[in-house]
């Protein structure tokens, strides 16, 4: 029986901690992990849980991440509550793994600390990683604070084990600004946090030999395409549970969080969209650019997987000119979240659409300024009274040297 941790009301945990705190809290069976930057103490702290009696499973230490996400297959599919984390190239070394997961539908957890991606090797945070996963066939959590990271692991495991989803998670935070950084945390007690995740549901176990299952079946042009399309199918229909399970969570805590997060967005021409810690600056920004005069907003997104192309384009849909920010290098292409906002007001309906605009910034942890936002704001201006782009449609932002842009 594991032993119960007396928390305070309010913590102070930087993301990692209150990452692990939430699995401590979920009772997790196996954890099966090989540690990486930035996500290393994520991993630390839960061996330190399990060897002070706070959680009743197993800790497995492996030679790689892509054995770790290995270990999380074989545990899940044995019908155990799994989880694990991990960062860039060790999210890299895992993906053929994640793959596998996805199509068994197994309802694994995967904290992701988003961190760039070498050649040049950095240790620092960008979305590289966080972009890789797309097509993994994993729902995809993002997060911009430590209180979050805590939450959306307790909010994940529920997701993903519900019997109408059946579907692996990643919880998205970005890599030291989230990670290492210390906020208050307002956590709930074990019993409750527990009581919320509830006992895990039990499907298709291997280890159930009343009722014998394989997994990693070959099916070939026979039945590959409609496996996949009912995976495709199942993420697509889940976002009504994770609105459900949001719901739940804000009538417990208080916490209420949407698929799409608007700020200052209803009456605003110009929007910049962001993912991560990048939400909360831009924030700040669009609220001393409102000062000044000029209806500004910020919109974002919780699930990246699956995208929720109708409410994203219903919150842009009054806007005049929308920039869309990227934390990943496109390597020759407009950024993975412009494409993803230009198909949402592509689709609206008796609407002008707006003016689009890609912004890269900060890879390899490079800072994004108040001077950045506030110049982007500006250059959404000009764009918004012209009515159509007077600055390349993409540009690198915060660049030393000269600045380049794309059209």
């Amino acid at each position: 029986m594991a032993l119960k941790m007396e928390l305070h009301k309010i913590e102070v945990w930087d993301g990692n901690m209150a990452a692990s705190q939430a699995m401590r809290q979920a009772q997790i069976d196996v954890v099966a992990a090989y540690p990486i930057t930035p996500s290393t103490p994520i991993v630390q702290n839960y061996g330190s849980f399990v060897a002070n009696g706070y959680v009743d499973g197993e800790f497995v230490m492996v030679e790689s991440e892509h054995a770790a996400m290995s270990g999380c297959v074989g545990a899940s599919a044995a019908g155990g509550r799994v989880a694990t984390a991990t960062s860039s190239q060790g999210f890299a070394l895992m993906v053929e793994v994640l793959y596998q997961a996805s199509g068994m539908r197994l309802p694994i957890l995967l904290n992701l600390v988003n961190r760039a991606l070498a050649s040049p090797l950095n240790v620092n945070g960008d979305h590289s990683d966080m972009y890789l996963s797309r097509d993994t066939g994993w729902i995809s959590l993002c997060t911009y604070n430590p209180q979050e990271a805590y939450d959306f692991n307790l909010m994940g495991f529920k997701i993903a084990e519900d019997l109408r989803v059946r579907i692996p998670v990643i919880v998205n935070q970005d890599g030291f600004i989230c990670s290492h950084t210390a906020q208050n945390v307002m956590p709930l007690d074990d019993d409750e946090a527990y009581k919320f995740i509830g006992d895990y549901k039990e499907y298709n176990a291997m280890l159930n030999f009343s009722k014998p299952v394989t997994y990693g079946s070959q099916t070939e042009e026979d039945w590959h395409f409609e496996h996949k399309a009912q995976l495709h199918n199942a993420i697509m229909n889940s976002k009504s549970v994770i609105e459900e399970v949001f719901s739940d969570f804000a009538k417990l805590t208080g916490r209420k969080y949407n698929i799409v997060e608007s700020y200052d967005a209803q009456d605003a021409d110009l929007i910049i969209v962001a993912l991560g810690t990048s939400v909360e600056s831009a924030r700040v920004a669009s609220k001393k650019i409102r000062e000044q005069g000029l209806k500004t907003g910020v919109v974002s997104i919780r699930t990246l997987r699956p995208f929720p192309y109708k409410e994203l384009g219903e919150a842009l849909k009054n806007a005049k000119a929308i920039a869309t920010l990227d934390r990943s290098l496109p390597a020759g292409a407009m950024g993975m979240l412009f494409n993803e906002v230009a198909a949402c007001i592509y689709q609206l309906e008796g609407t002008k659409h707006p003016v689009l605009s890609n912004y890269i910034y900060g890879l390899g942890g490079r800072d994004l300024t108040q001077a950045n936002l506030e110049h982007i704001y500006k250059q959404l201006d000009s764009n918004a009274k012209a009515g159509k782009l007077t600055h390349p449609t993409q540009q690198f932002i915060g660049l030393r040297g000269k600045e380049i842009g794309f059209n």
